[in-house]
């Protein structure tokens, strides 16, 4: 009796580690629009403001933009002095939009990180197949400040219009995230697909890694589609923009939300944010 007690005891003690040890992040993919005047009152000079301020208030740790034009980085980074970023634009430096990677700097130090583009010639500006546009990805790996853990986060921003763009600029991801991860960290692969959930792109990367929705422990919160074209009136129904996973990891969703916020009868971007809290 006394070695099944003191045996229940190590077991608890075990368990209290190993959830001790586990850490609790809010992670954020949000394609921002870019700063257009076309837009009119739904222009940057509109919005920025109140996307800014969401930022705020939800407070993700780590959090990646796409459609980012180098003055609405300058603004982030000015009006959240609390996050670094890394990134740079499709057509180079300083020069058209970004998909860039926002961390919390009192939490996170950046071990690596680059953008590469999604075409043939990765390394190089470039455009890929039959895309319309230059496609980046920017990738960093991450070191917890806390407890030293380390974490991979991509974040990416897939053609509109071309599909074999769409499919070959995922395929060359993947293989980037297979060639750099070779200790297994955990990964978080965010962004804007442009594609949606029954599209065969989407469906073969879930065999690859965990959507994010399909695992929250809680019920998925707010709006299935994330794509609103600023149409206040109407429902959004287009599912493209996600968060994945690493699969055989150890991170776990515990929520997952796409946030429908409004100001006004307005909203802070053509497309709504995905947010979730993982343990890792």
């Amino acid at each position: 009796m006394i070695l099944y007690k003191k045996a229940a005891v190590l077991f608890i003690f075990s368990l209290v580690g190993i959830f001790s040890n586990a850490q609790t992040l809010k992670v954020m993919t949000y394609n921002i629009r870019l700063d257009i005047e076309s837009d009119g009152e739904n222009d940057w000079a509109h919005r920025k403001d109140f996307f800014n301020g969401q930022i705020q208030f939800y407070a993700p740790d780590i959090f990646g933009v796409q459609e980012a034009k180098p003055n609405q980085v300058l603004d982030i980074a000015t009006a959240l002095p609390q996050y670094s970023y890394v990134g740079i634009g499709r057509d180079g430096i300083g020069k058209g939009e970004s998909s860039n990677i926002f961390y919390n700097k009192e939490k996170f130090k950046i071990i690596e990180s680059n953008t590469f583009w999604l075409s043939p010639t990765p390394e190089t500006i470039s455009i890929g197949w039959d895309a319309a546009y230059n496609r980046v990805c920017t990738y960093a790996l991450l070191k917890n400040k806390q407890n030293n853990k380390l974490i991979w986060i991509f974040n990416t921003h897939l053609d509109h219009v071309g599909e074999e763009a769409k499919t070959k600029g995922l395929e060359l991801i993947l293989s980037r995230i297979e060639k750099l991860n070779t200790n297994k960290y955990p990964v978080v692969l965010m962004g804007d697909f442009n594609s949606e959930p029954e599209t065969e792109r989407i469906i073969a990367l879930k065999n690859k890694m965990n959507d994010a929705r399909s695992i929250s422990q809680e019920k998925p919160f707010g709006p299935y589609g994330t794509f609103n074209n600023f149409k206040y009136n109407e429902a959004s129904t287009r599912l493209i923009d996600y968060i994945f996973l690493s699969k055989g990891s150890s991170i776990s969703v515990k929520k997952y939300a796409v946030l429908s916020d409004t100001k006004d009868l307005r909203y802070p971007s053509d497309h709504f944010p995905v947010f979730i809290e993982i343990n890792y």
